[in-house]
């Protein structure tokens, strides 16, 4: 299946290999944000990598899953000391052997990105300008 690439940060090999195990469900695409590179799949923010780790989207519904697999939230300092966390998590290290054993954590993410998605209130469109007569 053919993969996106925008910058040198998607082309890493660690993000191509990222990029190989989510193919089974649909088209990946890899965009160099924070520090690092958000993954998606047809369209779905589903995935970072920083520092060379992989990081899946979780919700509620899915994150005793991967507290049951031992894995870990992703992370970060805010510039005031304050750690916060978001709602991603690493993947098991044997779902980043295959893109078989990926399927079911990738599946989890894609959950995830579509119950936040879903979760968001629609856009309101500007009304379009009244046409002089």
């Amino acid at each position: 299946m053919k993969t996106e690439m925008r910058s040198s940060a998607t082309q890493a090999p660690f993000a191509l290999h990222c990029l190989e195990l989510l193919t089974a469900l649909g088209r990946p695409r890899a965009k160099a944000m924070f520090g690092g590179v958000g993954l998606y799949i047809d369209e779905l923010f589903v995935a970072l990598i920083i520092d060379e780790r992989l990081y899946l989207k979780a919700g509620a519904a899915q994150q005793p899953a991967f507290e049951a697999a031992s894995c870990e939230p992703f992370r970060y300092t805010m510039k005031d000391g304050r750690e916060m966390t978001m709602g991603y998590w690493t993947a098991p290290d044997e779902a980043l052997e295959s893109p078989e054993a990926m399927r079911p954590w990738a599946r989890r993410a894609m959950e995830a990105a579509l119950i936040a998605a879903n979760a968001k209130p629609a856009r309101k469109k500007k009304p379009a300008p009244a046409s002089k007569a």
